[in-house]
């Protein structure tokens, strides 16, 4: 008797910004790996999530969100981060938020695909929100999947749809793994995540986390010390606020978060430093993790 067939592969989550990717990566997870927020450009890397299931193990790729023709330097990262994981993914899964539609955008992002020959899966995002409608997609392209990442609905056929496509391939790592990410790494996102939750609506795109210290040798609690880098004195002063409060509550925030994720009590530093122009320096950029 021969063995049940396995897949794996890499799965792109690709799309624009706010069309539901980190959300839909939380959910498929079953647990939260990737910040959300509603405000645009929030994911500027790539994110790694692995779902292990009996049959096959999904490695699925957060993307930020691309931005087509634009010349900001941490918009070309983040739009080259967008374009280098969907070359090397197995399967491109495209995400369309129904509330907002498909637009020229998505045409090319699809063109690209075909033309790389890499298999791919519509997807219309948010189908429990008010205002989502049906969406003309392209013709020619094989019926879309309709999910909502908040209520679950639509979820167990995208997985049986994304497994179908995947390559036969033995598990590409271990079962309890789920991401390659070092918890350095996802703790400064989670406090991204709480500034870009406590800030006004523009003041978070000029706004990065760095971790300088992560010590989990001490028992008892996980030491952290992090900057919240700025680009003008005029923006530190917003960031902590009249009397510390607006640094305080992002703190007590993403202490919260992070102690969720680690299982551990966290001891939490915050501080606030201006470094001029840190979105326009390209190898500032990698260094933050943004390339």
């Amino acid at each position: 008797m021969s063995d049940p067939i396995h897949r794996a592969g890499v799965i792109a989550l690709l799309g624009r910004p706010n069309a539901g990717k980190s959300t839909l990566l939380n959910r498929l997870l079953g647990s939260k790996l990737a910040i959300v927020s509603a405000k645009p450009q929030t994911t500027r890397s790539r994110l790694l999530g692995i779902l292990t299931l009996p049959s096959a193990q999904l490695l699925l790729v957060d993307t930020p969100g691309f931005h087509p023709g634009e010349k900001k330097p941490l918009n070309v990262a983040l739009n080259d981060i967008v374009d280098e994981v969907a070359g090397r993914c197995d399967v491109a899964m495209l995400l369309v938020d129904l509330t907002r539609g498909w637009d020229e955008a998505y045409g090319a992002l699809l063109a690209g695909l075909a033309a790389r020959g890499k298999p791919f899966l519509l997807v219309g995002t948010k189908a429990d929100l008010a205002g989502a409608e049906s969406v003309d997609w392209p013709q020619g392209t094989r019926s879309p999947v309709v999910v909502s990442a908040r209520t679950g609905a639509g979820i167990d056929r995208l997985l049986e749809r994304l497994v179908e496509l995947l390559p036969e391939s033995p598990r590409l790592f271990s079962g309890d793994e789920i991401s390659d990410r070092p918890m350095r790494f996802l703790a400064a996102e989670l406090v991204r995540e709480a500034a870009f939750d406590a800030l006004d609506q523009e003041l978070p795109y000029a706004l990065a986390v760095e971790v300088e210290e992560y010590d989990e040798k001490r028992a008892g609690a996980v030491r952290i010390r992090a900057n919240l880098l700025v680009e003008r004195t005029s923006q530190k002063q917003i960031v902590i606020g009249r009397e510390g409060r607006v640094i305080k509550r992002i703190g007590i925030r993403a202490r919260r978060e992070i102690e969720k994720l680690v299982g551990e009590k966290v001891h939490l530093e915050l501080w606030v430093k201006v470094e001029p122009k840190w979105s326009r320096r390209p190898n500032r950029l990698k260094s933050l993790g943004y390339t």
